[in-house]
Formats: C-alpha cells, structure tokens, sequence
C-alpha cells in the first residue's frame, strides 16, 4: 500500500527525530478496528526497537479480538503537547505509526518482548522481573507491531523556533 506524503511537509520530522520520539514516549494509543468496524483505539505502554512496537496484553479481550480480526493498526505518540490560549494554538511533537500487528505465538519471541518491557519500565531489577515473569508470564500475551510507514510532525511555531536557534 502506497501511505500518503504529509501535506503540510516543513512541519515533519525527519524519521531520526520521530523514531527518537518512539524510544523515549512511555505510552501512546494503538488504533484497531473494533467491534461491529469501529475504530478501537487504546492507551497502552510499549517499547520501541529496530522498526517494531511491542505490548502486552491480558489472553483475552476486546484488543486481543480486534488484533485476530484485522491485522492492521495505527499507533500515535504525543511528545508535546503544550496549549497556547494567547495565540490560539497548540505546540505540538507527536508521531503516528502505520503497520501490521501480530500476536506472538513463538515462546522464545514472547520472553525477549517481555524482558525488554520489563527492563524498559523497572530497569535494574532483574531478580523482580524474573519473579514476575514467572509468576505471570503464562497469562500474559504479546503483540508485535511492525512498522511499514512512520511520520511525525511539529507545530509550525516549533519549526521556525529550530530555524532562529
């Protein structure tokens, strides 16, 4: 599938800057169809690594019916967010992920994504994630997003404050 270019381009990020946004945001709203073809979109943590989102999830529930149902989704970021009632305006940083979900069926995948939540939320602590992914790991599923198309964009005010630095 062809994605559509931004339309308002000196605003994008370039994708260095929108992949940082995806390693340093802690959470953001994953975008599936839903029930009945509504939009479900849901906040959720994750971790970013070589072009892939991951997320846990409980065994069973809406998310997990909509990810079996349509393997498409959209995952979106907000960076910034800082409203300017005097100028009527909004700055803005935030970044919007096309691709393809998968629920992780490979035992081995599954425990890789697991640690790499558990040591990007708890770092340091091996000995608790160990406990915990013993604990709850065979009630625990994994969703991996692949990323085919990733755009970020910022308020026009904070392009031209990057121009006068």
């Amino acid at each position: 599938m062809e994605f559509r270019a931004m339309r308002r381009k000196r605003q994008q990020l370039s994708q260095a800057e929108s992949i940082d946004i995806l390693k340093k945001a802690t959470s953001g709203t994953l975008a599936l169809i839903g029930d009945g073809g509504y939009p479900y979109a849901v906040p959720i943590s994750y971790v970013y690594a070589d072009g892939r989102l991951y997320f846990h999830s409980a065994l069973t529930g809406h998310k997990v019916d909509a990810v079996r149902n349509c393997d498409r989704a959209s995952f979106c970021v907000i960076e910034q967010d800082s409203v300017r009632p005097k100028e009527y305006t909004t700055y803005f940083r935030s970044v919007i992920a096309f691709g393809r979900v998968h629920i992780v069926e490979d035992e081995e995948e599954k425990l890789m994504m697991a640690r790499m939540l558990g040591n990007r939320y708890n770092p340091g602590d091996d000995d608790r994630l160990q406990k915990e992914l013993e604990h709850g790991f065979s009630r625990m599923l994994m969703i991996r997003f692949d990323i085919e198309h990733l755009t970020g964009k910022e308020a026009i005010e904070l392009v031209r404050a990057h121009h006068n630095e």
